[in-house]
Order: C-alpha cells, then sequence, then structure tokens
C-alpha cells in the first residue's frame, strides 16, 4: 500500500499540490490531455522546475489567456535534477494577470498562498483589482460545477473525490454568507483556473494510485488578507471553517502570511485520514511544489513523501482500514409518537443521514423514553440538528465529533442460477474478513425469479465462497 504524506510546515495550495505530486512522477503530459477533456475553455497549464529558498522543485500554474506578463517558452516536460532556475512546460499563450475585486463569497477564493508580489504573477489572489462586471463573468455556483463535473470523462472516484473537495468549499462559504450550498457563487473557486487546481489534483492523485494521505499537523500563518470589505485576519473564515467541520486543529506560527488557502485546506480536509509526525514510513520518493513568495521564517513550498507501506508500517499505526470523521446527534425524547418517530428516521435517511437509529432510555422522572440518535457527515450537522428539532419533540441536540475504522470495501458478483448478485467485501490488511450478498441486488432477483429471498440469499453465498474455495477469482 502507498502512502502520501503531505509535510505541510508552509502551508497547502492547489498549485503547491499538485506542483509536489508533479515532482513525485505524476505524468504532466497525461494530465494536461485529461484536463483537456473537460469541457472547459481559456487556460494553459505551466510547470517549471525551479529553486525556492534553495530547494528544487516543480512550480505549478494554470494560465488564462489573453494576459502577456509571463514570457514565452518551449514546450517540454518538467525533469528531474537540474539545479539552475528554468521554465520547463510552457505554451504558446502568456501569462494572465487575472486579479478581481472579492465580493461577499470570495474569502474561499484565494487559492494559492502568496503575497503582493505574487498579484503580479498568478491568477488568483485576495487584494484584487479587476471590475466586478468582469469576476462575475467568471462566476460559477457550486450547482454549475457539480454538473461540469459530473459530465466529465473521469472515473468515478475522481468525480466523487472532485465533488467532495467543492463541497466542502460551498457548505463554509454558505454558512459564512448565510445562504444553501448549491447558490454559493464561486467567483474564482469556481473560475478556469481553480476548477482545474482541484479536478487536477484528484487527477493526479490516480495517476499516483490514489495512496493513503497522511498529513503533518496543520500549521497556519499570521497577519491579514485584504478583501472588499476590508482586512481580515488569517486564517480566513473560509479556511477556518473548512478544516474546523473536519474537526482538523490548526496552530499558528510567526510567519505573517496566509499559509493554508482555503482550497489547501479543502484538499486536506478530504484526502487526508489522519494528521501528525511521521511514523515508521520509508521515503521512497520525496516531491516539492513550489509557491511563489519568499517567506521570512520557513521555504515556500509544500513537501510531499511518497512511501510504501509495508506490514510492519501497518501495524505500528494500526491496520489497513479505512478511517473517516463523522458528526454525532443525539437527543433524548418522551413524547413523541411512534408515527412521528418513524417519519423522522424515513426522512433523515432519505436526505443523507449515514444511519438513524434509537434505543429504549430511562428519563428524568423515572419516565420510559428513548434516545435518538443520526450519524451524519461534518458538513451536514446543522441540517439534521434543525430536522430533529421540527420532526421531532425535542427541544436540544447534542454534537459531537467520532472517528470511525471501516473495514476497505469492494464489490464483485456471483452467478447463480437466479442471476448475478452483487456481494459487498470488507477487507482487511488485504484479506477478506467479511462477504455479504447485497439486499437490494437479491430482492430485485426474488421478486424477477418468484422464489423466496432467503434461497437467493444462500444461493449467492454458496456460488461466492464455492468459487473462492476452489481458488477461482469470483467475478
Amino acid at each position: 500500500m502507498k502512502t502520501l504524506y503531505l509535510d505541510i510546515f508552509s502551508g497547502i495550495s492547489g498549485d503547491m499540490f499538485i506542483g509536489a505530486l508533479l515532482d513525485l512522477g505524476v505524468d504532466f503530459s497525461k494530465l494536461e490531455a485529461d484536463l483537456a477533456k473537460l469541457n472547459l475553455t481559456g487556460y494553459h497549464l505551466h510547470a517549471s522546475r525551479r529553486q525556492k529558498a534553495n530547494i528544487e522543485g516543480i512550480k505549478f500554474d494554470v494560465h488564462l489567456e489573453g494576459d502577456h506578463h509571463h514570457s514565452h517558452g518551449d514546450s517540454q516536460e518538467p525533469q528531474r535534477g537540474h539545479a539552475h532556475d528554468h521554465d520547463v512546460h510552457h505554451h504558446e499563450h502568456a501569462h494572465h494577470h487575472h486579479d478581481h475585486d472579492e465580493d461577499d463569497l470570495d474569502s474561499a477564493a484565494d487559492e494559492h498562498s502568496e503575497d503582493d508580489d505574487h498579484h503580479k504573477a498568478h491568477s488568483h489572489e485576495h487584494a484584487h483589482s479587476h471590475e466586478h462586471e468582469h469576476e462575475h463573468a467568471d462566476s460559477r455556483d457550486f450547482a454549475e460545477i457539480r454538473r461540469l463535473i459530473s459530465d466529465g470523462p473521469y472515473s468515478s472516484w475522481v468525480k466523487q473525490k472532485a465533488t467532495a473537495v467543492f463541497q466542502r468549499i460551498a457548505v463554509a462559504e454558505g454558512k459564512i454568507h448565510g445562504c444553501p450550498p448549491d447558490q454559493v457563487h464561486f467567483h474564482e473557486v469556481g473560475a478556469v483556473d481553480s476548477i482545474v487546481d482541484i479536478i487536477g489534483a484528484c487527477l493526479a492523485l490516480e495517476q499516483l494510485g490514489k495512496p493513503r494521505v497522511l498529513a503533518a499537523p496543520v500549521v497556519e500563518g499570521t497577519g491579514w488578507v485584504d478583501c472588499a470589505h476590508g482586512r481580515f485576519p488569517v486564517p480566513t473564515a473560509a479556511t477556518l471553517e473548512i478544516l474546523g467541520a473536519r474537526g482538523i486543529p490548526v496552530t499558528q506560527c510567526d510567519e505573517p502570511h496566509e499559509l493554508v488557502t482555503p482550497t489547501g485546506a479543502a484538499l486536506l480536509a478530504e484526502f487526508a485520514e489522519a494528521f501528525g509526525p511521521m511514523e515508521s514510513l520509508a521515503a521512497e520518493r520525496i516531491g516539492y511544489g513550489l509557491g511563489t513568495r519568499d517567506n521570512a521564517t520557513r521555504p515556500n513550498v509544500l513537501r510531499a513523501i511518497l512511501a510504501n507501506e509495508t506490514a510492519t508500517t501497518r501495524t505500528s499505526r494500526g491496520r489497513d482500514w479505512d478511517s473517516d470523521t463523522v458528526t454525532v446527534l443525539e437527543t433524548n425524547l418522551d413524547d413523541t409518537s411512534p408515527e412521528l418517530l418513524g417519519h423522522f428516521v424515513e426522512r433523515a435517511l432519505n436526505e443523507g443521514a449515514l444511519d438513524v437509529f434509537y434505543l429504549a432510555a430511562q428519563m428524568k422522572k423515572n419516565r420510559p423514553g428513548i434516545l435518538l440518535t443520526v450519524l451524519c457527515a461534518a458538513e451536514d450537522a446543522d441540517k439534521f440538528a434543525e430536522l430533529i428539532l421540527r420532526e421531532t419533540s425535542a427541544f436540544g441536540v447534542r454534537s459531537y465529533q467520532a472517528q470511525r475504522r471501516k473495514l476497505k470495501r469492494e464489490w464483485r458478483k456471483a452467478v447463480t442460477p437466479f442471476g448475478e448478485v452483487q456481494i459487498k467485501l470488507g477487507l482487511l490488511d488485504g484479506k477478506i474478513v467479511h462477504a455479504a450478498p447485497e439486499f437490494e441486488s437479491c430482492k430485485k432477483i426474488a421478486e424477477a425469479a418468484r422464489v423466496p429471498l432467503a434461497e437467493v440469499y444462500r444461493t449467492a453465498e454458496s456460488a461466492f465462497f464455492g468459487s473462492a474455495k476452489k481458488g477461482e477469482k469470483p467475478l
């Protein structure tokens, strides 16, 4: 199992993340070709092997067409091992100086952790100068971005992860500005350059084989950023919301600049399983993604370590399982009718709750009651808390974060006389520990064949485990 460790001692942004993965060996030409399949125009990519504070790595940029601040160069691949500063990939278009005025929803729009000098070299920053009408021409709401990703010619994994990264930003912005996530307008994060950054990050991870991602503790700078309504302290509102929703702690350092951008925060929140120092990881390759600013206290680079995880490594950290963080909502009820409770459970599950259940409880004054529990994604906690308050007799809801450990899941097929049945596998350390016929699959086949559901279950289990015992690979 490959592990990608992100050493974010100097923060993270979308371009630094892709730059680091390119330095680890991601094929730039393939990444560029895959991104070109998206129904998106008006940009080109640039990757340069450069140095930052004597650290050599890759500087990745998305340039919007129509500006001429960047000189022309020859098109070639980023090559490792050159110590001097030079451009290594550059299309015929010039670098685009594409500044915007930030409006209400642009605290998540600052994609890159750069200072005032970088306003001259990259397409999204905090202090913006173009007119609002130009900005709105480039704006997209989350619903539109989700459709764009869904229509793209990518794997289901890339689509799901890219949408999830944008979802985290949309939920944070919606909470900050008081609007539903689908209505959040991304005046820059939704513009061409950052759509490319986010989808490109997912494509790059897929190229690396979708490794497990771990990260160092999040370190953010101090100081202020400029926006349309004045100055705002670092961390920005969106960055803090995104990290807070996942329960990721933040420590500030004495670097007087923003280090973690909202897109960088969203990538961490979506992909990183845990945060802490490296533990029993033997580095196979090390890549550096470069920023533009010359920081005062640390090199402006993201270090990414690709390690081959061994059984010893897994044992030191635990097991080869999946993990995530969920929100647990609870309330005690002693005066809700069974009809209303049943309606609530059905509605909550239909609206995306991960699980809903209730248990008998003894309440105050020795009253019999129930403990109602809802498990949901952190970003959905407010939605389901409100649903509990509206649809039950609860006067209050308790909430806390819980870490989950989950078996890795795979789907196989078992061929039965009634048809193909989906089998859900649970794997630990690469071995099957659970295998169960999928209910809806069995139900559909049982109804079509007019046989008992239990018979389909038994036949599917026998077919799957029978082929496994014979050494055959189940379909």
